[in-house]
C-alpha cells in the first residue's frame, strides 16, 4: 500500500468517526475507488503550475 491509499483509508477512518456513521467493507472500498478516481481526474490540474503574479485564492481576515 502505498502513501496516498494509507492516507485514504485514514481519512474514511476518521470520516467514519466524526460522523458517528459505520461503513461496511465493501463500501468503504467503493468510496476508497471513488476518491481515487477523482484525485485522478484532479491530478493534471493540480500540476499545473502558476504565474508568480497569479494568487491561488484571497484569505478571508475578520
Amino acid at each position: 500500500m502505498n502513501d496516498v491509499q494509507a492516507e485514504w483509508h485514514a481519512y474514511l477512518a476518521q470520516m467514519e468517526s466524526v460522523l458517528g456513521i459505520a461503513l461496511d467493507e465493501a463500501r468503504r472500498a467503493e468510496l476508497h475507488l471513488q476518491f481515487s478516481r477523482i484525485a485522478g481526474m484532479a491530478a493534471p490540474l493540480m500540476a499545473l503550475p502558476l504565474d508568480n503574479r497569479l494568487e491561488i485564492a484571497g484569505v478571508y481576515k475578520a
